[in-house]
């Protein structure tokens, strides 16, 4: 069975996703992983494969915080190639989503870039 798009549309857009989680204040895998299954409804077993990619690619870096309930717990913040990268990404959204929605309205202009 193919995905659907909604599927499709969540995968390509979550690193943006974590980016601007993380832009708000640094934190665990598993907060972001709750955050972004409240908003978007990702999975949190895609998080994790995802923050191990982000932070080989320099987009965040982490720490160690000791916990008083367990073991410590890993928390992300974006490096400064991570703050390029969500402004990056957030234009490129923007573009994408106003083509979109330019060609799903009728009474919108699409407009080509040369």
């Amino acid at each position: 069975m193919p995905e659907t798009i909604d599927i499709q549309m969540k995968k390509g857009v979550l690193g943006l996703c974590v980016l601007a989680v993380l832009a708000r204040g640094e934190s665990y895998a598993y907060e972001i992983a709750s955050r972004l299954s409240d908003a978007i409804g990702m999975g949190e077993g895609t998080i994790y494969p995802l923050m191990r990619r982000m932070q080989s690619d320099g987009l965040v870096d982490t720490y160690l915080v000791e916990s008083s309930a367990g073991p410590s717990r890993k928390y992300y913040r974006l490096t400064s190639a991570g703050h390029r990268a969500l402004q990056d990404q957030s234009s490129e959204w923007r573009g994408f989503t106003d083509a979109v929605d330019a060609l799903l309205d009728p009474t919108l202009t699409v407009t080509q870039e040369a």
